[in-house]
């Protein structure tokens, strides 16, 4: 693919970028925070397939009525496919469901919406949703842990420490749409975080495996070289780039589309993942790259002028 622009040359402008985005997502934290699951949460999650087109309202009142006080965003509705009414509920309480409860939801949902196909309840206990936030979170640490070991070893560790930050960055990048949107945060986000760690570190080594070998065939020797360099770099693995991501995010689309309300957290978190990390592959990861290398490149005294007599 031909040279549109000299990415280096802009990398201050891509920076700005993730900085602005990094601002927004601690932001969101700050006045939104995570709306976790019951997977890490305690409490309880009744998800009802009500047969019929519902409201937030609706559902609202049947709960209200009966003695059952929710929060204020204690109701998510989904449909079965993207384009059809909302005709599940998703229902979270902060505590336990008694047997007694469960029955009598059950004879509720029949009462208010005949057109019912059941529902499933699940119940998380506080040391249990406790002890799956810890291991997530070891999860994502191991995980980049060993993607940094392997990175400095095959290259070296400048490319380990710029494909981590990318990586941070990509991570960021999900947890911040997912506060800003309030969507439901559980087991399977984190599935898709690993899963965008690996997609995301795949490309970064390709465009640092192209990198490596121009450098060995005309090492730079000085800073405009190398920009040209790693810039030339990335426009030959430009194509491989677009090519993988948009098919790759094809199939994130038509799964998020047609996959059911099962895989919707995984497959939106997977489709803001698979875009954040091209961007960072080509944009980010390489540029910090540059930065960092361009400290080898140190200005050379000026020769004294021979003194004339």
């Amino acid at each position: 693919m031909n040279q549109w622009f000299d990415i280096i040359k802009y990398r201050r402008w891509f920076f700005a970028l993730s900085g602005t985005i990094t601002v927004l997502g601690i932001l969101a934290f700050a006045f939104f925070g995570f709306n976790l699951g019951t997977d890490f949460k305690a409490g309880s999650r009744v998800q009802m397939d009500l047969g019929q087109p519902v409201t937030t309202s609706q559902v609202r009142d049947m709960f209200a009525q009966n003695g059952f006080p929710i929060g204020p965003n204690a109701i998510t509705l989904a449909s079965a496919t993207a384009g059809s009414p909302n005709n599940t509920a998703v229902v979270r309480f902060g505590e336990r469901l008694t047997p007694a409860q469960v029955a009598k939801i059950d004879a509720l949902e029949k009462q208010y919406f005949p057109k019912s196909q059941g529902n499933q309840t699940q119940m998380v206990d506080p040391i249990v949703a406790t002890q799956t936030s810890h291991k997530a979170v070891y999860a994502v640490l191991l995980a980049s842990l060993f993607i940094v070991v392997y990175v400095a070893i095959r290259f070296e560790y400048r490319f380990a420490i710029a494909a981590i930050i990318a990586l941070l960055h990509d991570a960021f990048i999900v947890m911040s749409v997912f506060a800003l949107l309030r969507r439901e945060v559980d087991l399977t986000f984190v599935a898709a975080i690993l899963t965008i760690v690996g997609y995301s570190i795949n490309d970064t080594i390709v465009i640092f495996d192209r990198i490596r070998e121009n450098q060995k065939l005309a090492k730079p020797r000085s800073f405009e070289e190398l920009e040209r360099m790693v810039n030339k770099s990335l426009w030959q693995t430009m194509t491989r780039s677009i090519n993988t991501v948009v098919t790759v995010l094809i199939a994130a689309l038509l799964l998020y589309l047609f996959g059911g309300q099962s895989i919707r957290t995984f497959t939106f978190a997977l489709i803001i993942g698979l875009i954040s990390g091209a961007y960072s592959s080509i944009f980010i990861a390489s540029p910090i790259w540059v930065v960092w290398k361009s400290r080898e490149f140190k200005k050379k005294p000026k020769k004294p002028v021979a003194e004339t007599v």
